[in-house]
């Protein structure tokens, strides 16, 4: 099992001193975190919702991306300077509006310089992932 080494409070805490634009809105939380899996929440808003009433793919790409970054900083540390290399997504079926979207993250693979990672984002209660992600993040040396 991974040991986190940060915490939901720490990784709230240096987030919103380096990349306060990801909080801006005020409508993303990290509800876990334990250096192998966490859990974003991003509470519904009509600015989600592309023409045709469902959640936008710029939407989704956006919530995975920050929920592999927050995976990866929970299980190395404050590295602010990791980057994704590489995302691609998979829709699998619409996003209902009114709904919050969670984006559940896991580490397939976390090497020295590089960390491989999932992400499957679900649309409120339903347990079926409306998208599902893969993402490679490059870590700096430290």
């Amino acid at each position: 099992m991974a040991i986190a080494k940060m915490s939901v409070a720490e990784l709230e805490g240096f987030l919103h001193d380096v990349f306060p634009q990801a909080f801006s809105g005020g409508d993303i939380t990290i509800e876990s975190a334990d250096g192998a899996t966490c859990l974003l929440r991003q509470r519904y808003s009509d600015q989600m919702l592309r023409p045709g009433g469902t959640v936008s793919g710029p939407t989704l790409m956006a919530l995975a991306d920050f929920a592999m970054y927050v995976v990866l900083l929970s299980a190395i540390g404050p590295v602010g300077l990791a980057v994704t290399t590489n995302l691609n997504i998979n829709f699998l079926r619409k996003g209902a509006p009114g709904q919050d979207v969670l984006a559940a993250a896991k580490l397939l693979k976390l090497g020295k310089r590089l960390a491989v990672g999932e992400v499957n984002l679900l649309s409120g209660t339903s347990p079926d992932p409306i998208a599902h992600v893969t993402s490679t993040y490059s870590i700096p040396n430290t």
